[in-house]
């Protein structure tokens, strides 16, 4: 069921056909753009409220650590996972340049954790959940979007076909964005297989494009009282 982003899958679509054409690649830029800026509260792009802001707006504190039953995350958990996989993937594999993460940010978020978050258990992600600085958490994915968004400007339609590198996949190994646990471990590979189009339709975008869903869907769980946190 839709929760959240009528008309983004049509337009991830449109992407897709155009993003590896030479002569569309401002057209993909601008559409990139576009998409991405309604994945991200406003004020990373052009400021104008949209469907991210209304989710957040209200969210209580408490809020963000309910789990809505067991096949469930919460909230703070896929913010968290959202903002380090776009992190990760823009500024390390398509840039080649720094992710914004480091210690002072890990500081700030409060969190024991370096990597993604895709390993672990309902009770860590509780107490990830519980300990994460919220304000700081959406201060971190704000400051990641507006990276995203300047290095999209800068792309190339050479730069569209280039493979994912070893060294960057090492690098994400290495800074902690990943651990050794298979259920981790598995995204270097994922990754791996994509070039510089790839990762724009995926980290960025239609992966944000499915956890949002799940946030909205989780809101309204959680607000209709069926909610069943540790």
């Amino acid at each position: 069921m839709k929760y959240f982003g009528d008309g983004l899958s049509e337009m991830h679509k449109e992407l897709n056909s155009m993003i590896r054409k030479p002569d569309k690649i401002q057209q993909a830029k601008d559409l990139f753009l576009k998409l991405h800026g309604k994945l991200h509260q406003s004020e990373v792009s052009d400021g104008i409220c949209n469907e991210v802001d209304e989710l957040v707006s209200d969210l209580e504190a408490e809020e963000y650590a309910v789990m809505p039953c067991s096949k469930d995350e919460t909230i703070a958990w896929v913010f968290w996972h959202i903002a380090r996989i776009e992190d990760l993937t823009m500024n390390i594999l398509l840039a080649d340049g720094n992710q914004v993460f480091d210690d002072q940010w890990k500081e700030r978020l409060n969190t024991p954790i370096t990597d993604t978050g895709n390993a672990l258990s309902d009770d860590e992600i509780i107490s990830l959940s519980k300990n994460l600085n919220i304000p700081e958490l959406l201060n971190y994915r704000n400051e990641v979007g507006r990276r995203t968004r300047q290095i999209a400007r800068n792309l190339t339609a050479e730069d569209m076909k280039r493979k994912v590198t070893k060294q960057g996949l090492d690098r994400i190994m290495a800074e902690g964005g990943v651990t050794q646990q298979e259920d981790s471990i598995w995204l270097l590979d994922f990754w791996g297989k994509k070039d510089m189009a790839g990762l724009l339709l995926m980290p960025p975008t239609r992966h944000v494009m499915l956890h949002l869903n799940d946030c909205c869907k989780w809101k309204e769980k959680i607000r209709g009282g069926r909610k069943t946190g540790k």
